[in-house]
Formats: structure tokens, sequence, C-alpha cells
């Protein structure tokens, strides 16, 4: 019964977690967005807001692509589409149970004034090799060991949280979210170790920029925090040593 308590309260938390980043970007932008808000403003708290942390414009990028460069990059949409649109309703990257403990999140946010593109994202998580299948989100799999389930997974952070590749052409969105649930298919700090880079790699891709679970920027002080965290799970959820028995 207790078991089952905790686990029903962690989903809980987790939900309310995932419902409120939901909330936070899924507001509609407002021409005032991005400016330091009074501490009323935001219910006495005084963190800095996803404004303060990034550029309040964005400059516009010179054209540097060539026809040889957007040809490619359309075939790898094409190719990435056409496989992932096979897969959508696959078993592909569901956890073995349901059971868990500890969940760590990042964010990729578009820029003030942006929006992260579908066929953006798709040919960003390619590149990043991460794979399109359970809940219409997108998996880091152990290589050798998919059935394992997802090292971490990637979904929108707008509703339902699915990237539906029949609407992929059209969608936009403020952020995407990276999950890391622990316990994972290898050891947490290891986990941490795949998915952070991940996450810089594809902000790299999307022109966004990586935010950690508060929605703040993700310094080099929160990610030493992160590893200790991980490194103490990964201490504490070791195998017990085999003891011998005593010959007699």
């Amino acid at each position: 019964m207790s078991d089952a308590w905790l686990l029903r309260t962690g989903i809980l938390v987790a939900g309310v977690v995932l419902i409120a980043a939901i909330y936070f970007f899924g507001r509609p932008r407002r021409k005032d967005q991005g400016r330091r808000l009074k501490p009323e403003e935001r219910g006495g708290r005084t963190e800095p807001t996803l404004g303060a942390q990034i550029e309040s414009e964005l400059a516009e990028a010179p054209e540097t692509g060539s026809d040889a460069v957007v040809q490619a990059e359309m075939e790898l949409l094409d190719r990435a589409v056409g496989s992932t649109a096979a897969m959508a309703a696959s078993e592909v990257g569901k956890r073995e149970n349901d059971d868990f403990d500890k969940i760590v999140t990042l964010y990729i946010a578009a820029k003030a004034g942006n929006v992260l593109r579908g066929p953006d994202i798709v040919v960003a998580a390619e590149k990043a090799g991460l794979t399109y299948g359970h809940m219409n989100v997108f998996h880091r799999l152990v290589e050798t060991h998919p059935e394992r389930g997802p090292i971490f997974s990637v979904a929108n952070i707008m509703k339902p949280g699915s990237f539906d590749m029949a609407q992929i052409q059209s969608l936009e969105t403020p952020a995407i979210a990276f999950f890391l649930t622990l316990p994972a298919p290898v050891n947490a700090l290891d986990a941490w170790e795949a998915m952070e880079p991940t996450a810089r790699r594809m902000a790299e891709l999307l022109d966004g920029v990586v935010l950690d679970e508060s929605r703040n920027a993700l310094g080099r002080q929160r990610i030493s925090h992160l590893r200790e965290e991980l490194r103490t799970y990964d201490r504490q959820h070791e195998a017990p040593p085999i003891t011998r028995s005593p010959r007699w």
C-alpha cells in the first residue's frame, strides 16, 4: 500500500510540473513579454524571468545556405518524416514499466519573438540521434538494446505534448521539453551525460536556448548540482554487494 501511494504521489507531482510548464510556455505572447516583472506580478517571486535570460530581440541572420544545402535539408526532412510517421503508433521508446522516482527536466525555448517550427524540430531530432516512437514523441534509446526503453524523451510543451506528423509542417511551439525519468536503462549520471549535450546540440540547430527545470538559463553551477544529485542517486541505487557464505 505504501509503495502504491508513493507511486501515485510521484505521478501526481510530475503531472503538476508538466501542466505548469505547458501553462507557462503555452500562454499567448504579449507585446511586453520579456520585460522584468514586478514582484506582485510574479506572485512575490523574485527569480529572473525568461525574458531576462535571453535576448529581447533576435537579430536577422544572414542567408548563408546554398541551394545544395537547402536541398540536403529537405531530403533529410522528407526521410525523417517518412520514417517517423510509420512509427507513430509503435511501441518504440516505451518504458518497461511505469515505476519512477525522479524526473530531470530541461527545456529548449525559442528566443524572444520567435517560435520553434515543426520541420526544424524533426530535422534537429534526426541529426541529434533521436528516434520518434511511443506517445508520438522523440526518444534517445540504448543503441544495442532499444527494448529497454528511453534514456530520455523529448516532448512538445504545448498540449497534448506530442508531435503530430500529419500536422508537422504547420506546427509551431515556444519550447520543447527533455525528460529524464529515473530509473533509466542506464545509470542516472550516464543518462544525464547523454541528455545535456543533446539538448545543447538541438538548441544550436534550432537557434534556441537551453533552460533548466525552473526556466532559468542552464549554467555551470546548476549543471554541477545536477551531476552531484545524479551521482548520489546512482550510489543509493547500486545493487548491494554479493556476500559469500563463510566456508566451514
